[in-house]
């Protein structure tokens, strides 16, 4: 499995002291007292604006980003997640209700409004059994994002609230593909 690598910066515009990692990192505050810029070397990352994967997540990919507010993040970065690359198929099944209950659809590929393609106004659970996704809080990609890895999500609206103090309602997903390293 090819790894990323990133490395984080204290000040804007990559300067002040700097930690570069390939893995996921719980709490940057061990390295640095502040995380203001990064630039990612190879691969994708989610970055998070609060310790242990919490808060605001933004999705990296090789590039450079000089400014952490410009990224949606409404603090420094905390935390980030490292996305190993995934080759092969793509699914998930999503379920109107909580617990996997009410109406429930299969994807394998992007989806950039719910409403329009399956009628559903909202999406309680999810089950990610293929892939790397990216869930958005607006359709056409757009707005807060959640990164989904394979498991059971059986509460979506609750797990959100864990990430950001206002409860989010997923209206489009995108795959992470190969494209995305």
């Amino acid at each position: 499995m090819t790894m990323g690598k990133i490395i984080f910066y204290e000040d804007r515009n990559f300067q002040g002291r700097s930690y570069e990692t390939s893995s996921d990192c719980p709490d940057m505050t061990s390295y640095l007292s502040r995380c203001h810029s990064c630039r990612v070397e190879s691969g994708c990352f989610m970055v998070y604006d609060r310790s242990n994967f919490m808060g605001n997540q933004y999705f990296v990919r090789r590039g450079e980003y000089g400014d952490y507010q410009r990224m949606g993040m409404s603090d420094c970065i905390r935390s980030c997640r490292n996305i190993p690359m995934h080759r092969g198929n793509f699914r998930m099944r999503i379920y109107e209700k909580e617990n996997f209950g009410g109406q429930m659809h299969e994807l394998s590929d992007d989806c950039d409004s719910m409403t329009e393609r399956f009628r559903m106004n909202d999406m309680q659970s999810c089950h990610v059994l293929d892939g790397h996704w990216l869930m958005y809080e607006q359709p056409h990609y757009r707005g807060r994002m959640m990164y989904m890895r394979p498991g059971e999500y059986r509460n979506m609206r609750e797990m959100s609230m864990h990430m950001s103090p206002n409860p989010m309602k997923f209206m489009s997903m995108r795959r992470i593909l190969d494209s995305c390293y």
